[in-house]
């Protein structure tokens, strides 16, 4: 069995560890890292058809996106790392490949 929901589990812990303070490269690691993974989802969105996943995720990983920064308050980023926990977690299942399948009789 894959473990499919890895990536998302991973990036979530990052978020709600980047609540507290830390130094600025562990913000700069956190931009990459939600970037990449982003991007690598929306396109396992693609893959799998769900064109509605697809804009979420390459959304979220635009705003992650460390080259071309969004700079913002740090109570506005904590707000957007929580909702980014909740569309991670929600991607677990909106992508999952057992969900698409018909049940076997």
């Amino acid at each position: 069995m894959k473990r499919l929901w890895i990536p998302q589990v991973i990036i979530s812990l990052l978020l709600v560890l980047a609540l507290g303070r830390h130094p600025y490269g562990y913000y700069v690691l956190l931009r990459w890292a939600c970037c990449l993974t982003f991007a690598y989802l929306a396109f396992r969105a693609k893959d799998a058809g769900n064109e509605r996943w697809v804009w979420i995720l390459g959304i979220t990983a635009a705003l992650y996106n460390p080259i071309i920064r969004i700079h913002l308050t740090r109570e506005i980023w904590s707000v957007i790392n929580v909702a980014t926990v909740g569309i991670a977690l929600a991607s677990i299942f909106a992508l999952n490949p057992n969900r698409l399948r018909a049940p076997e009789k």
